[in-house]
């Protein structure tokens, strides 16, 4: 069912198409208003230690794993998605705003901890709104989805603009976000009807886990990319968690705004993710994602603001190769390879997976860490960042040894490895590894 009966195909009614750009540009405008640079408040105005900033942002992977039993035993059940979604952000909003007013770390982390709870369930919530309402959400879904990547952009851009970070006011970043949030809240109300998908039973635990997705794991090569997906995770959340800071520490002006130079470039590789797939097979895809958080990593080392700016430049501009390559390239594979049946028990068995385990266990990793090289005026960055360098070139050797990809490179292999055909009525042969399923 879809909003735009009585058109061709493909086609979407233009106000459905603003009003879901401009829902997708306020989802990630709020977030990115206060993620990137919550580090850099809570060393500044709370004197957190570096232990203290990976616990607030691993509330994020708490959040991701409280998020799939919300959304299932909630949202799909009872209420319609839009619903539940403006709901959600008009209380995101009154949590940002009390954030914002808070002085002592011991009060802010249960308030964000909270707030993450109420927001990562909107990132599943914005998808379902959107896709309910497109015909061909192949090609329609990416041209919407890339607002909030823009919004991301400009929330980072307005930060920089008003020199918050040089000013020592970063508090405003959460009552950006609050009122911001409280505009998606009440915009939510007019957004297009998705009502729960009536399916004639309840959702239950093992199809809220994906654990009916744990069958792919027979699969080698998809074990090793599983494992090797929570593993990449880990130095993920020094980048999440640290990057604001340590760019603040070593002199950059306006570092919010230049970071968003990478989600520029993650929008310029989102676009040639479909062709270089094709081109280059899904594991020389992936283990170049892999090979340039590595290298990411060695330019934070070794760059500065003076003379070797332009390593601090190249490792952000680096973070459209690590995400496209890596996480989106990923979904795709994930997709191709469960088939029907699995996908999205598997979307959200590896969503649980990165988001959810691997950030959580780099989170707890990093703080530790980043304390350990603390200075009489700031950090030792060289010694911090070498870390997850080596943890990501330690995963793509391990990755490139045991990955097997049977396609050859030139063709949309994906859809070979995944390709499931009729045995006989009722019957499918499942890839490689797998089981057989007879239908009811």
């Amino acid at each position: 069912m879809t909003a735009t009966t009585g058109q061709s195909p493909g086609a979407m009614n233009m106000v459905t198409r603003l009003k879901l750009s401009s829902m997708m540009f306020l989802q990630f405008f709020v977030w990115g208003a206060w993620f990137v640079t919550m580090g850099t408040f809570l060393d500044g105005s709370l004197e957190a230690s570096g232990s203290q900033i990976s616990l607030a942002y691993l509330t994020q992977s708490l959040g991701a794993i409280a998020a799939p039993f919300f959304i299932g035993l909630i949202a799909d059940q009872f209420f319609s998605a839009q619903k539940v979604l403006g709901i959600l952000h008009i209380a995101g909003a009154v949590l940002l705003f009390w954030a914002s007013t808070l002085s002592t770390f011991s009060a802010f982390f249960p308030v964000i901890l909270a707030y993450m709870i109420l927001y990562m369930p909107t990132l599943a919530l914005v998808n379902s709104v959107s896709f309910r309402q497109m015909t061909n959400p192949e090609r329609q879904f990416p041209a919407v989805r890339v607002l909030g990547t823009i919004g991301w952009i400009v929330a980072g851009v307005i930060i920089g603009w008003l020199a918050w970070e040089q000013n020592e006011t970063l508090s405003l970043t959460f009552r950006m976000a609050a009122i911001a949030s409280l505009i998606l809240g009440v915009f939510s109300f007019v957004l297009p009807a998705t009502p729960p998908i009536r399916s004639g039973g309840k959702s239950t635990i093992r199809d809220i886990l994906g654990l009916d997705a744990l069958a792919l794991l027979k699969n080698r090569s998809y074990l090793v990319f599983f494992l090797s997906s929570i593993a990449i995770c880990i130095p993920l959340a020094f980048y999440y968690n640290f990057t604001n800071l340590f760019l603040n520490e070593a002199g950059v002006r306006s570092a919010a705004a230049v970071q968003s130079l990478g989600q520029a470039s993650e929008v310029l590789f989102l676009l040639l993710m479909p062709f270089l797939l094709i081109r280059l097979g899904v594991k020389i895809t992936l283990a170049i994602g892999m090979a340039a958080w590595a290298l990411r990593y060695v330019f934070f080392a070794f760059g500065d603001a003076g003379g070797l700016y332009w390593m601090l430049l190249l490792g952000i501009l680096l973070h459209g190769i690590c995400y496209d390559f890596f996480f989106v390239a990923g979904q795709i594979y994930t997709d191709k390879f469960a088939g029907e049946r699995f996908r999205s028990a598997a979307q959200g068995m590896i969503t649980l997976a990165t988001y959810g385990v691997g950030i959580l266990i780099g989170s707890l990793a990093a703080g530790p860490i980043v304390d350990n090289f603390a200075t009489a005026d700031g950090h030792d960055w060289t010694q911090i960042w070498i870390i997850p360098a080596v943890i990501a070139a330690v995963v793509l050797v391990l990755f490139l040894l045991l990955f097997k990809d049977r396609g050859t490179v030139g063709h949309p292999t994906l859809l070979d490895a995944s390709r499931t055909t009729l045995e006989a009525p009722g019957t499918t042969v499942a890839p490689e590894g797998l089981p057989r399923h007879r239908s009811p």
